[in-house]
């Protein structure tokens, strides 16, 4: 069944592909990608592979693959992604000797790549479970590593009819997980090899936090403002935070970074915010429009460096296909608000119980969370204090994951 599910999702995505964009890219990125692979990956240097889904994953994966490069500078780092929209925009990332597609997950494929490539070490992130490249790395007797994973009670794994998906499970070398409950259900499995380390992205989104810099194009945006970041977004989400500046003050302006960034998505935003004088991040340097209350944030990666200037952040997702990065807001200070689509994200459901995040169920109860953050200073200090104080005190996979890996690269 489950070879059929892989070939029956490849044939869907080929037809998708007639159509839509994204799928477009999934199938092209993927032609005639195993021999390309054989051909361009050749080294004699041990090679390390790390897959993840998109962009959320990379972030978890990132700090571990920027640590080993700087304590291995001799090994290769092969990095492949499921997603186009982790492809795309990380396939120049300079700390991969080479950047790729996952090859559909075929037993052809699973063989004939690994016996080329014949890694020292595999790192899966989080939820990427492949299991025919899982079983020839187990034949091939390859340490296979899973970090920053969440299991959960509805999983299949932990079903009455999961057995063939459990056994798959102690094919894996090592799981580094977030949480107890994930811990708790491994050991119902009858899996010993584990341990509660957290979740690498929080290392990452503190050391982005000591290394501030500086945006003079920002701060003469802002001025004497109140800022609100709206990170991430969607449509459902940007209609929030147009709703949020009609009912306050000309004070408060809002800095958007909407998910998609492509021109249809820009304009769309533009005509909506059309009453606040919006302008582009690109087009800053040619002068700020009088009485402007909106910045769009039309490019990609500046996000992260920006927070400090905001007092609040939004983080969108939370009305869809599930909140986006909220350490990364949350690591400098302020308060984050989510949509109700969170109860998967460990760090979502923590920062809520502990005052540093807020969710809200509909878009009245999201102009009036903001508001009244944003109204009242202490209640928003206290919240980001705590935001800030749960990520900077969860911090530390990175170091436990990496002297793992350090052990089996020593050996290489």
């Amino acid at each position: 069944m489950y070879q059929f599910f892989i070939y029956f999702y490849s044939a869907v995505a080929n037809i998708a592909a007639l159509f839509n964009p994204k799928a477009r890219l999934w199938v092209d990125g993927r032609k005639q990608l195993v021999t390309r692979i054989k051909h361009e990956v050749v080294t004699e240097s041990p090679l390390v592979w790390f897959h993840c889904a998109s962009l959320g994953e990379f972030e978890q994966g990132r700090p571990v693959i920027e640590a080993l490069k700087k304590q291995f500078p001799n090994i290769k780092i092969l990095l492949t992604f499921f997603s186009p929209s982790g492809f795309e925009v990380r396939k120049k990332y300079n700390h991969a000797d080479w950047v790729y597609y996952l090859p559909i997950d075929t037993k052809k494929n699973a063989r004939e790549l690994i016996d080329h490539l014949k890694p020292v070490l595999v790192v899966f992130v989080k939820y990427e479970f492949w299991f025919n490249y899982m079983d020839v790395l187990y034949q091939n007797k390859i340490p296979t590593l899973f970090l920053s994973v969440i299991f959960r009670p509805s999983q299949h794994f932990f079903k009455a009819w999961g057995g063939w998906f459990r056994r798959q499970l102690h094919k894996i070398t090592f799981f580094f997980v977030q949480d107890e409950l994930s811990a708790e259900l491994l050991k119902k499995a009858g899996i010993n090899n584990f341990e509660v380390v957290g979740d690498t992205r929080f290392d990452r989104v503190v050391e982005l936090s000591k290394q501030l810099h500086r945006f003079p194009e920002i701060e003469l945006f802002k001025q004497d403002s109140r800022l609100i970041v709206g990170g991430s977004t969607w449509p459902i989400d940007e209609n929030l935070l147009l709703e949020v500046l009609k009912n306050t003050s000309s004070e408060t302006k809002l800095l958007l970074a909407p998910h998609l960034v492509d021109d249809n998505h820009i304009t769309a935003i533009v005509n909506k915010y059309s009453a606040f004088n919006p302008v582009l991040y690109t087009n800053l340097k040619s002068g700020i429009p009088e009485y402007s209350r909106v910045l769009i944030l039309n490019t990609i990666g500046l996000l992260s460096q920006l927070y400090p200037y905001t007092e609040l952040a939004y983080i969108g997702g939370g009305f869809g296909v599930g909140i986006h990065n909220l350490p990364e807001a949350a690591t400098y200070g302020i308060p984050v608000v989510f949509g109700p689509n969170h109860q998967r994200f460990k760090e979502a459901n923590d920062l809520k119980n502990l005052g540093g995040g807020f969710s809200v169920n509909n878009q009245k109860e999201g102009v009036e969370t903001i508001s009244r953050l944003l109204s009242n200073e202490d209640e928003r200090n206290l919240a980001g204090k705590a935001a800030r104080e749960y990520i900077h005190n969860h911090a530390g996979a990175t170091l436990k994951i990496v002297k793992m890996a350090a052990e089996y690269l020593g050996r290489s």
